[in-house]
């Protein structure tokens, strides 16, 4: 392990929990606070671009719009199963909903993101010489960071047409020992059905999430004293060459920061509208359309257009079924401006095969765009399972 690496490790680590929780004074927007839920879930709709807010009407629904889950007519239970920037990240989804009434529907879907393994170096450094110690290795100690998600859903049939959904939702948020994070949110949603064609809508965080970051200052203990010779580092002694009282202190005058604080971040409302329609062609086969745009205020400028502090990010799909039981598709899932690379986009395709009960899709990505590929691909799989016994059919209308 080059000492270079190692250095940067143990400043990594800080950057980390910066990022997620750093010094904070009041109450601050966080732009990517629920970033691990943006990259969607069911390998069909991926596929698709994501283009699904106004398509949705099974299980995944409940992530994309939950008002769409009216579509069910038995219960549906889903999975998929994500590695992403070349398997350092995985992303795992599981969701069931049931109809309960002729006009209600509910669900849950649980989400986690996270990477292992993640290297803690603050034991195994000399601050004195800028290197590792000769024993690093076994003072090295590792740990995870990972995201979770709880949605609960409901939809209910306003009319034969239209219907409406919400999400309450929690999220809870860990970087090892370091720190955690709560938050609680809701979400809003309507689909309206008018022959092939379909429009929705889903207000993201309508509430606004607010997430509350603690720090265990004890995950931060410096190693102080030289294993070599038994006696203190320099970089840990005042200059009248005593040791430095605190851990706090030692951690700042080591690696001359400051361990992070608590805190709240806020995750600002986001408006996703979703159009589409689905033609027959021919006997038996179908032909998909949709077309999403999300509208969010965060002050992100890297999607394509924004317009001050509002971006817009359009979403494109497309899917031919053939014969009810083999479905191809592809889409666009992201037009982003990069330095020095401009414009660029992030194409998907995808397949799925529809076996009575049972459907297996899969989708292929550049993770990153066509101009990042040492980020890696990512391949989603998602398998859904309709329970279409006797008994379990939504009720008919009393």
């Amino acid at each position: 392990m080059p000492a270079q690496w190692l250095g940067r490790s143990a400043l990594g680590l800080l950057l980390l929990v910066a990022l997620g929780a750093g010094p904070v004074r009041g109450q601050r927007i966080a732009k990517y606070g629920a970033e691990f839920l943006a990259g969607g879930v069911d390998a069909r709709a991926l596929g698709m671009g994501g283009a699904y807010v106004g398509l949705a009407n099974e299980v995944s629904a409940g992530y994309w719009n939950p008002a769409g889950l009216q579509g069910l007519a038995y219960p549906e239970v889903s999975y998929m199963h994500v590695e992403r920037f070349a398997g350092a990240v995985s992303f795992d989804y599981g969701g069931v909903a049931m109809p309960v009434t002729a006009r209600s529907t509910v669900g849950v879907s649980v989400f986690r993101s996270g990477v292992n393994d993640i290297v803690n170096t603050l034991a195994a450094w000399n601050p004195d010489r800028g290197q590792p110690l000769p024993d690093y290795e076994s003072r090295i100690t590792r740990f995870s960071a990972a995201d979770w998600a709880l949605f609960v859903h409901y939809s209910r049939a306003v009319s034969d047409r239209l219907a409406v959904g919400v999400n309450f939702k929690g999220i809870h948020r860990s970087i090892g020992d370091f720190a955690n994070a709560w938050g609680y949110s809701m979400d809003v949603a309507a689909r309206y059905r008018a022959g092939p064609y379909r429009v929705g809508a889903v207000i993201r965080d309508v509430t606004t999430m607010l997430q509350s970051w603690s720090i265990t200052p004890s995950a931060f203990e410096v190693n102080c004293v030289n294993p070599v010779d038994e006696q203190p580092f320099d970089a840990c002694l005042n200059e009248n060459g005593t040791l430095i009282e605190g851990n706090a202190a030692r951690y700042q005058a080591v690696f001359d920061q400051r361990i992070p604080q608590g805190g709240t971040a806020l995750v600002l409302p986001v408006a996703r509208l979703g159009s589409g329609a689905v033609w027959p062609v021919g006997d038996g086969h179908t032909l998909t359309v949709g077309l999403d745009v999300d509208v969010a205020v965060d002050g992100r400028r890297a999607f394509v257009p924004n317009v001050g502090d509002v971006s817009v990010r359009p979403r494109l799909g497309m899917a031919f079924r053939y014969a009810g039981v083999v479905e191809l598709r592809g889409g666009v899932q992201r037009l982003q401006v990069g330095t020095p690379s401009g414009v660029d986009l992030t194409p998907s395709v995808g397949a799925g095969l529809d076996l009575e009960q049972v459907s297996v899709d899969f989708s292929f990505g550049d993770f990153a765009g066509l101009v990042a590929d040492d980020l890696g691909y990512s391949y989603r799989i998602s398998a859904q399972l309709r329970l279409e016994q006797p008994g379990l059919e939504r009720p008919g209308e009393e």
